[in-house]
């Protein structure tokens, strides 16, 4: 009977420790707000470049219910992705193949985000420094342009080139290896395909990440839809200058418990990284898209309000940016 009280109060006492000195990772590597409307098209044969910045700002945090906890600070990253793109001629199952890489993209915070103390967050300590975040590798890209409808299947690594070092504040990299499964899909409700439905969706599986006190985590893994719905105008009668408007948002869980093991301060104790609870985040905004289609040109520029989120930062997303595809080799021109 000693033994049985000895042990409950052993683990009631770690518990107590665990609320109010563990790192908890609140941010899969996935930073949602990048890809809102066509997300089912896979860019025309040749070459694609891609600009995308993403800044995200937040000064409020969620806990594990989703009651507001207070914290200090600001949590503010930005991020600017260079994305490149070759899609081959010809078909491959019907569809398009293409490879994409993502690299250098220069940042000011770590994507990955550690609340220190989850009871009273300090979030401009999970921010990080300044540096080039990690390679994005995207080696199977396969897309389907179909009569009312686009769709597209896609895999990807993250690797863990940015800078990490357990425990760091300037970490810019998340350390560990993550492998995205990914799929598109553009639905045009209309006929003449002005009006689209759109969904997005990023399986992230994660490696092992180092930790302090020659610990190593794996973290959950985590789940990411995007959605649109979409509306093309015509700013110009022949066609050839067209703005897209919608409303937008996105969605993402963790959705498995976190493996290996975690400190517990300094105290030189460790507990399975599964106590550590789940994080979600939910949020809602507007795109609008200017389309030069005669020259495979557009810009963006889309914002979200987070309105719900548990164990995790609530704030706003910004991203813009433009795409431009050189046709290579180019198409024949029409006979007259």
């Amino acid at each position: 009977m000693r033994r049985s009280k000895f042990a409950s109060n052993t683990v009631a006492f770690l518990l107590l420790i665990t609320a109010s000195s563990l790192s908890a990772q609140q941010k899969p590597q996935w930073m949602p707000g990048q890809v809102g409307l066509n997300a089912g098209i896979l860019p025309s044969s040749g070459f694609t470049y891609a600009n995308f910045t993403i800044n995200y700002d937040a000064d409020a945090f969620n806990g594990p219910k989703g009651n507001a906890i207070p914290v200090s600070g600001t949590y503010n990253v930005w991020a600017v992705e260079n994305i490149f793109y070759y899609v081959f001629d010809g078909k491959v199952f019907g569809g398009n193949y293409g490879m994409m890489v993502m690299f250098p993209t220069p940042a000011t915070g770590s994507l990955v985000a550690d609340i220190a103390n989850p009871n009273f967050p300090n979030l401009s300590a999970t921010g990080g420094g300044g540096g080039l975040a990690d390679l994005w590798i995207q080696p199977f890209s396969l897309g389907w342009h179909l009569k009312r409808a686009d769709l597209q299947v896609m895999d990807a690594f993250m690797v863990p080139t940015g800078r990490y070092s357990p425990g760091a504040s300037n970490n810019v990299g998340s350390g560990y290896i993550g492998n995205h499964l990914q799929t598109g899909t553009t639905v045009y409700i209309t006929k003449n395909k002005g009006t689209s439905a759109n969904l997005f969706t990023d399986w992230e599986v994660h490696g092992q990440r180092q930790g302090t006190n020659n610990t190593y985590k794996t973290p959950g893994q985590a789940f990411t839809d995007e959605w649109g719905i979409g509306q093309i105008l015509p700013l110009k009668k022949d066609m050839t200058k067209l703005l897209q408007v919608g409303v937008v948002g996105y969605d993402q869980w963790q959705v498995t418990a976190n493996g290996g093991q975690i400190p517990i301060g300094s105290t030189g104790l460790t507990l399975p990284a599964s106590v550590l609870p789940y994080y979600s985040v939910h949020a809602i905004g507007g795109q609008l898209t200017y389309i030069l289609p005669a020259k495979n040109f557009s810009l963006f520029f889309k914002g979200y309000h987070e309105y719900s989120a548990s164990s995790h930062t609530l704030g706003t997303t910004f991203c813009f940016g433009g795409t431009w595809t050189l046709l290579i080799p180019k198409p024949p021109a029409p006979k007259s």
